[in-house]
């Protein structure tokens, strides 16, 4: 299994060598915050959520820390970020590629399978450019004619 393998939930004593696989020191708190996020599954969270479950869970963090973490998680290639305004990041545990449904009324997001969604008539790239990655996030609301 690769370091970015996590699709299904894991299991605590596998975390410290994911953090090591990708050249991070396994400290006490990164151990606690890789357990948050990776031990239930894929998941899109806020570093102010993952706060609160820190300190829910007994976790002496600051939030400070906690985006410090979410930063070298996705740095590392165990985190994608996505980033869903100028004032809100969420930090995906899938980094496959695909998409995302933004549901505005309340805030979340929801995959989109990359098989769902083409992109096509990309304009012609500057010179000395090339594509890293397209992320495409559907802002959703409720239909108010239903």
């Amino acid at each position: 299994m690769t370091p970015l393998e996590h699709k299904r939930p894991m299991k605590k004593a596998d975390l410290e060598d994911r953090i090591r696989a990708v050249d991070l020191r396994p400290t006490k708190q990164r151990i606690a915050l890789a357990e948050l996020l990776f031990s239930d599954g894929n998941r899109h969270i806020t570093a102010e959520k993952l706060h609160s479950e820190a300190l829910d869970a007994g976790v002496r963090i600051s939030l400070a820390t906690i985006y410090n973490n979410l930063h070298q998680f996705t740095t590392a290639g165990l985190l994608r970020e996505v980033v869903v305004d100028s004032s809100k990041s969420y930090f995906d545990t899938n980094v496959d590629p695909h998409h995302h449904f933004f549901h505005e009324q309340n805030g979340t997001l929801e995959d989109i399978h990359s098989g769902d969604l083409t992109v096509s008539n990309i304009p012609e790239l500057p010179d000395g450019t090339e594509i890293s990655s397209i992320d495409v996030i559907v802002r959703i609301s409720p239909d108010n004619n239903s």
